[in-house]
């Protein structure tokens, strides 16, 4: 059996609740806009404030991401970015910084290489699980076994749309934290995060969840701090996709320190 010995998510999230008002989750995706730059932004993040590291495997098809994620994953694909990179990427974040990095993935590339492998290569890396956005806890029977040989997290979403059932299947199955969906549609930063991200939270709750973080359209500090008043962490894409983009590693750094000081309010 393998034993997984890297950071843990759990641990990690529990603390900063402890010290202050939540987790800051913070996404990035490998390879963009080459692999060395997603390294290096990557570790600014975790410089600045972020908590824990969401590393997007870029995929041709995605049916979740926003444009600004959607574009960066296309550059990186189209710079010949491949599956094989992100365990590369995942082992010099770890070797860099102190905190957990989760990949997250849709369903389909994991399949192609091999649930098992995968597996293996995440540990290897120093990765501490996936957050896989298409996968449904019914349909993950591969994933539970390999996760569970290996340690590793598993991260499930809930939505405004999931039923009370699959709430309880997120829960139930996530090791880590459960994935609330704030919205309706895909990610990209928004001017008001949607009211439905307490609702879908207060549902886990009642479902016995321990720790969910919302995500989907969370940009300023405000939004953050406004997050992290009832859930336990938030977590931060399209807004550092941008500035990645725009101002290069310095510009995420940047954003991350300023988005960070919504986790220190009360």
């Amino acid at each position: 059996m393998t034993t997984n010995t890297n950071a843990s998510v759990a641990s990690t999230i529990d603390a900063a609740n402890a010290e202050r008002a939540g987790a800051v989750v913070g996404y990035l995706p490998a390879g963009f806009p080459d692999l060395q730059t997603s390294v290096d932004a990557a570790v600014a993040l975790a410089e600045n404030g972020v908590d824990v590291i969401e590393l997007g495997l870029p995929y041709s098809d995605p049916v979740m991401d926003g444009a600004v994620i959607q574009r960066a994953a296309e550059e990186s694909l189209a710079n010949g970015f491949k599956v094989a990179q992100v365990f590369d990427a995942v082992e010099q974040i770890t070797s860099r910084a102190d905190v957990p990095v989760l990949v997250m993935t849709y369903w389909n590339p994991v399949l192609r290489y091999g649930v098992d492998r995968f597996a293996d290569d995440l540990v290897a890396a120093g990765a501490s699980g996936l957050i896989t956005p298409d996968l449904i806890p019914d349909e993950a029977r591969e994933w539970m076994e390999a996760s569970e040989r290996t340690h590793l997290d598993r991260v499930f979403l809930a939505a405004p749309s999931s039923t009370d059932a699959r709430m309880h299947q997120a829960v139930e199955a996530s090791r880590g934290f459960v994935y609330a969906v704030s919205t309706m549609g895909v990610t990209g930063a928004r001017l008001g995060v949607d009211a439905a991200a307490r609702t879908v939270v207060s549902r886990l709750r009642d479902a016995g969840v321990e720790r969910t973080c919302v995500g989907l359209g969370i940009s300023t500090a405000d939004q953050v701090a406004e997050v992290l008043d009832y859930a336990d962490g938030a977590i931060v894409g399209s807004a550092f996709v941008r500035a990645l983009a725009d101002l290069g590693v310095q510009g995420v750094a940047d954003r991350a320190a300023d988005l960070t000081t919504g986790a220190q309010r009360r």
